[in-house]
């Protein structure tokens, strides 16, 4: 869980590392980019990708956060959630960087989907787990 905490760190200081520039050009009129959508446009594309790149840490993630916490709770931790929580944080971590680089979406989406298909085993052995 840390790992993916992390990146989402990292992929911050990338963001703020391409709109700190925007805001110092920008400066006095600020408001301009009030909405990301009236933003986006006067960013460069590697300027966008990371901006996407950390939206989107913002969502799966965040149930694979919970799902972690939750196995924790219930004292339920085996080695294949290790497993599954480790390829889910590596093929996160893959996905950023594919995001962040080329942003080829044919392997952004194979790895999106891998990671996808971790927390849905972590989802199931763990629905398994609790209706039996």
């Amino acid at each position: 869980m840390f790992a993916v905490i992390s990146l989402s760190g990292i992929s911050f200081l990338f963001l703020s590392a391409t709109r700190v520039p925007f805001i110092i050009k920008h400066f006095g009129n600020l408001q301009a980019g009030k909405h990301s959508e009236e933003l986006r446009p006067h960013l460069d594309s590697f300027g966008r990708n990371i901006t996407d790149n950390y939206n989107h840490l913002f969502e799966q993630p965040t149930v694979f956060y919970a799902l972690v916490l939750y196995i924790h709770l219930i004292q339920h931790t085996d080695t294949m959630h290790v497993y599954l929580a480790w390829s889910y944080a590596l093929l996160r971590i893959m996905h950023s960087l594919i995001q962040i680089t080329s942003n080829n979406v044919s392997f952004r989406f194979l790895i999106f989907s891998g990671s996808g298909l971790c927390l849905i085993a972590m989802i199931i052995k763990e629905a398994l787990f609790f209706l039996s």
